[in-house]
């Protein structure tokens, strides 16, 4: 810069306005890697000329939607920036009876039916910060079918089952489930700080059953240690990441010790429904325990706000691999547009489409499943038409115990003895010569091959 000040310097004054400490009142920015995680860049200086290292431009964004702000004015208008954006606030504010429900939303006669008999069924659960997403009138909006319960959980149609894949059987400690040679899943314990009705776990989550007692989880662990077969290990739930900071380091800390186990998997869906848990020490704490991988699950674009962008922009920047699984759910997010939206704003957050389930038949689950052909429709639609990277792999959980076999639509239309006829995403067919095994004639007497060195020209 002519008066002697250079572009990162520049930089740095204007982010330092931004900077994020430790008692925030803000949602964590964007920023936050720039200036909490990572050194910030240094400039390189050499005798014969200055090279300056640009950070990466961040684009800002707001804060919150205007839907969040309406909400809080409405329903919270004592509670601070601070107190929202506190991860304990929100889960100690959670809307857990029907009479905190119906002061949030006009319940519908199949809501209310529901609601009345909880106490078999998965417990109702949901944020505020969540429930400000919520369409207050509609019942059949989106996100609201995913988390208020109806009369439809309480049919049981005959292929429905409590645990279709198995997982009890497969499970030789408490809290485990090894179902594939080289991987387990460990289930941390049993609370979600808001519960999909969906859900694969429902018979376990949500009522007090499997606590993060250190006990339950050392015989888990013992049990990874003693098979050294086993390299990956997947922490769900319940969700992990709603365990205190110390709890999941003393997890993840276990487990870095174990020496086969390569890498450390954690299923959560907080980033999508309670983002302020994404936080300045969370996620040094998970740092120090790489390499950590994490499966989100967000199901719908109306998840996909300012704070969840900001909570995902944290992870990516500490080097955490994000992936999403989305589950595909009747008249929630069953069609090529809904999907593709969703798709791309997974993108642009830095989350790659891992999984497309197909709804496990779990009981009382025959509303939310659709057709297998749906999928395969909804794959269609994506294939060619979007980023490869956009296009999640369709998978059937098989029930039985059998694991996630992928489902593919037909782009394969036949083969011959000498080439296959494939079919592309505009359904035109085009044919593919297959290479035969070929018997190539021998040089083993060449005299091109064993001339001698002495007979070649020198050039």
């Amino acid at each position: 810069m002519d008066d002697g000040t250079s572009l990162i310097q520049c930089y740095s004054k204007d982010a330092a306005k931004d900077e994020i400490q430790e008692d925030f009142e803000e949602p964590p920015g964007i920023l936050l890697s720039l200036t909490n995680l990572h050194p910030r860049p240094q400039e390189i200086i050499t005798p014969r000329q200055t090279a300056v290292v640009l950070p990466f431009v961040v684009r800002r964004q707001s804060k919150t939607s205007s839907k969040t702000k309406a909400f809080r004015r409405k329903f919270f208008p004592n509670a601070n920036d601070k107190e929202w954006n506190n991860w304990h606030w929100q889960i100690n504010h959670r809307i857990h009876t029907i009479l905190k429900l119906r002061r949030f939303l006009n319940l519908s006669t199949e809501e209310t039916d529901a609601l009345g008999n909880l106490s078999v069924k998965l417990p109702l659960g949901i944020t505020p910060y969540y429930m400000s997403l919520i369409s207050r009138e509609d019942p059949d909006s989106p996100l609201r079918r995913t988390v208020v319960p109806t009369v439809h959980e309480f049919f049981k149609t005959p292929e429905e089952a409590d645990d279709p894949l198995c997982e009890d059987r497969q499970s030789p400690v408490p809290g485990l489930v090894h179902r594939y040679p080289d991987r387990v899943l460990l289930l941390a314990h049993d609370f979600c700080s808001t519960y999909c009705r969906y859900c694969t776990r429902s018979r376990v989550v949500g009522h007090g059953r499997l606590y993060p007692s250190r006990n339950r989880l050392e015989k888990a662990i013992d049990y990874i240690r003693a098979d050294t077969q086993i390299r990956d290990v997947l922490i769900s739930g319940g969700d992990p990441l709603t365990l205190s900071d110390d709890r999941l380091n003393w997890i993840l800390t276990k487990l870095r010790q174990i020496p086969h186990v390569e890498i450390v998997r954690i299923g959560t869906k907080v980033p999508a429904v309670l983002p302020q848990r994404i936080t300045p020490q969370l996620v040094r704490m998970l740092r120090r325990h790489h390499p950590i991988w994490m499966s989100l699950h967000f199901i719908h674009p109306d998840e996909c706000t300012p704070e969840a962008y900001r909570a995902c922009a944290m992870l990516a920047d500490a080097g955490i691999p994000l992936n999403s699984q989305t589950v595909l759910l009747a008249g929630i997010n069953d069609t090529v547009d809904t999907m593709t939206e969703l798709m791309h704003h997974l993108l642009k957050m830095r989350v790659r489409p891992y999984y497309l389930y197909q709804c496990d038949p779990i009981s009382g689950s025959s509303h939310f499943r659709t057709p297998v052909e749906k999928g395969l429709e909804i794959i269609r639609g994506l294939r060619g038409f979007t980023s490869g990277y956009a296009v999640p792999t369709y998978v059937i959980d098989a029930p039985g115990g059998g694991g996630k076999i992928p489902v593919m639509p037909d782009y394969v239309m036949g083969r011959d003895s000498s080439e296959w006829t494939l079919r592309n995403y505009e359904g035109k067919t085009f044919k593919y010569p297959d290479p035969q095994q070929r018997i190539f004639p021998s040089f083993a007497h060449s005299s091109v091959i064993h001339e001698k060195v002495e007979d070649v020209p020198l050039k």
